[in-house]
């Protein structure tokens, strides 16, 4: 098999669907329509592998877009180092957290889609040993690859809502009476699936981009490491999750430099865990990876510059100042996340710009009005990133981390066509893990330690102290290293900063005030309840 290099079966999920159903998709033969009998499907042993690819494929599918015009809002907005697009004036649901309800159509997406990718696993499990001709290694290590994928859904899931239903059996009927398990039963199954998949996946999969043991336990040491903040954590948590954290960074060690990390003609790097992959063939590609829409504003507006496949678009949110603040001067990952300069495309009309000049410069610290007034270029201070300048809301150092050059410039709720790979977990962020592990520990020289190896590779020469290590110190750290990789708000509130740091760097949240330990869980989408007759009940903060 495979893993999203081609399409093959698509099955039918969700909640309330019927029992294994297998149709020839348009990807096979777009002019087939027959549907294949359920008899007929489990005499098929590719009925396995066409299974599990699904599993990918809607898992992909689900976290590099949430809808059509739907990017990473639930992971990035309304923290402290992601706001919204616009100058600090009016409201907003999901950042500034000004009325955000079970209405959120956001909320509603999103849980969708975490359960439809539960869905496709337990339709995988349910079926799996009746379908005749699989061979035992394919079924026990396909088995554990979707439990990985389980286990990842249920922890998104019962970090953003809390006690949540508990699906673990394919649903053959109708069913609408489910109710909410308590959130230490959630993490349990978490934790059970996640064992069996580092029993039954492989250590180093023969096909790039599938399941490792080290994906296993790099998502085991973060779950451990939230659930150790919790007050049903379990005894040894913290020790555990560094363990695994320190075998997974013995194994993906740190690339030679952020550079090289990020850049694009190096994507399959010793650091790399995990990917999704894309890829340019039309067949595989859907829609495609979309993080290197992040973060960049209307340029195209300016003298010098236009539309086109260098620089792309935007899809509405921008760092804050406080994470434009945050590098020290001799700190790498500044220059590799961010570009300073855009260079024209094009000719401005007064013929001033030339096609490779520079159009646009973003100088870290402010220019004089003289020193501006003498440049034929736009030049942006960081005092006015969030002024209107007559030509765009904001204006800011785009973000370069994620660069595609060649993939078209596209609109929101058009498909992205990012060819990159999407990686998910690498060597840096179980630095990261183990370090707070150890901080949870009390054992702030290991955390130093690491840290410092961190910070090493990114140019820093000066050694962590082990005084200087405090949840905010590996946050920040998290923040300069992971920007757009991870799930910031997960971290926010796994580590019990949301309110305090969003309020601090959060411009917006700032201005009005309306974030409250209450959005710790967000709310059950309003249908899920009403479609549940009452069964599910609504988190008590927004009833």
């Amino acid at each position: 098999m495979k893993i999203l290099n081609k399409k093959l079966f698509i099955v039918g999920l969700g909640l309330a669907t019927a029992s294994l159903s297998i149709s020839c998709s348009d990807f096979l033969d777009e002019t087939n329509r027959e549907s294949l009998s359920i008899d007929a499907a489990r005499k098929n042993a590719e009925t396995f592998d066409q299974l599990l690819a699904y599993v990918y494929e809607v898992s992909r599918n689900n976290t590099t877009r949430y809808a059509s015009d739907m990017l990473y809002v639930l992971e990035d907005l309304g923290t402290d180092i992601i706001t919204r697009a616009s100058p600090v004036t009016g409201t907003d649901a999901l950042n500034d957290y000004v009325d955000l309800n079970a209405s959120n159509y956001a909320l509603q997406v999103y849980w969708g889609n975490q359960y439809a990718n539960i869905s496709a696993v337990n339709t995988l499990l349910d079926n799996a040993e009746s379908i005749e001709g699989v061979d035992e290694n394919t079924l026990n290590t396909g088995v554990a690859e979707a439990k990985f994928f389980r286990a990842w859904a249920y922890f998104n899931l019962v970090e953003n809502f809390g006690d949540i239903p508990l699906v673990l059996t394919q649903a053959t009927e109708a069913k609408t009476d489910y109710t909410r398990a308590p959130q230490e039963e959630v993490y349990v199954q978490i934790v059970a699936d996640l064992e069996d998949a580092l029993a039954g996946v492989d250590d180093q999969p023969s096909e790039y981009g599938r399941v490792s043991k080290d994906a296993v336990r790099h998502l085991l040491s973060k779950v451990l490491l939230t659930r150790g903040y919790k007050t049903f954590a379990v005894s040894g948590d913290f020790e555990r999750a560094a363990d695994l954290a320190e075998t997974v960074l013995a194994n993906h060690p740190l690339a030679s430099s952020f550079e090289s990390l990020v850049d694009i003609d190096n994507q399959r790097n010793q650091e790399v865990i995990f990917s999704y992959l894309f890829g340019s063939e039309t067949s595989s590609i859907g829609w495609g990876n979309t993080k290197h829409m992040l973060y960049k504003f209307e340029y195209f507006n300016y003298p010098g510059l236009a539309r086109g496949t260098l620089y792309q678009n935007g899809i509405g949110r921008m760092p804050t100042p406080f994470f434009f603040d945050m590098f020290e001067d001799d700190d790498e990952r500044d220059d590799a996340t961010l570009r300073y300069v855009l260079y024209a495309d094009q000719a401005s009309s007064d013929g001033q710009i030339q096609i490779g000049d520079t159009a646009m410069y973003f100088p870290k610290t402010a220019w004089s009005q003289s020193d501006i007034d003498a440049k034929p270029y736009v030049v942006i201070n960081p005092e006015k990133y969030l002024i209107n300048d007559g030509v765009t809301n904001t204006h800011y150092p785009m973000f370069k981390k994620f660069d595609n050059p060649g993939a078209p410039f596209v609109y929101a709720d058009q498909p992205a066509l990012g060819t990159r790979d999407m990686v998910m977990m690498r060597g840096g962020e179980a630095c990261l893990i183990a370090a707070e592990a150890y901080l949870g520990m009390g054992n702030n020289d290991q955390a130093a330690t690491l840290l410092t190896t961190l910070r090493g590779r990114a140019g820093i020469q000066t050694p962590v102290a082990a005084s200087d290590v405090n949840i905010d110190f590996i946050l920040d750290e998290r923040a300069r290293e992971l920007i757009g990789e991870v799930n910031r708000w997960m971290d926010l509130k796994r580590t019990g900063k949301l309110v305090e740091r969003t309020l601090a760097h959060n411009p917006h949240a700032a201005l009005n005030q309306a974030l409250s330990s209450k959005h710790l869980l967000r709310p059950i989408p309003q249908y899920e309840v009403d479609a549940s007759g009452g069964s599910i009940e609504q988190n008590e903060d927004y009833k």
